[in-house]
């Protein structure tokens, strides 16, 4: 829990919104608020995901509108909120790890304003958020 609160000190330090109080076993940022120059339907979540794996090989998932937009007439309404999730294994980091990652996620911080919007091309008729399928608009 120290590991999760000590990254969420530095993050808040930096400007990047996250979900607080900090604490359990995950890190939430608040991708829609780090990320306003991308509009709701064009995912914020999945860039600023995709952004930390390309950048630095980090794996978060996204809890938002991709998990849970879709309707069950097939329609799509944006979820309450667009976060990345970032868990922590327990006894597993050192802090070395939680100093890598505030790093990189820093390093995106500075380039989130390069960041593209991600269309669908393709996703499969449930749990879409395991297969889907997603190219950047640029």
């Amino acid at each position: 829990i120290r590991s999760i609160e000590y990254l969420g000190d530095k993050l808040i330090a930096a400007g990047i919104p996250i979900v607080r109080p900090t604490g359990g076993h995950a890190l939430y940022i608040d991708a829609r608020a780090m990320l306003p120059q991308i509009p709701v339907e064009q995912y914020p979540a999945w860039s600023l995901n995709n952004a930390l794996y390309l950048v630095g090989g980090v794996r978060g998932v996204e809890i938002g509108s991709v998990m849970f937009g879709m309707q069950p007439d097939g329609s799509e309404h944006p979820a309450a909120m667009d976060l990345v999730r970032l868990a922590f294994p327990r006894r597993v980091y050192t802090q070395s790890h939680v100093d890598y990652l505030a790093e990189i996620l820093l390093a995106v911080n500075e380039q989130r304003e390069r960041l593209p919007g991600y269309r669908v091309v393709w996703q499969s008729p449930t749990l879409r958020h395991f297969t889907v399928r997603m190219e950047p608009i640029l």
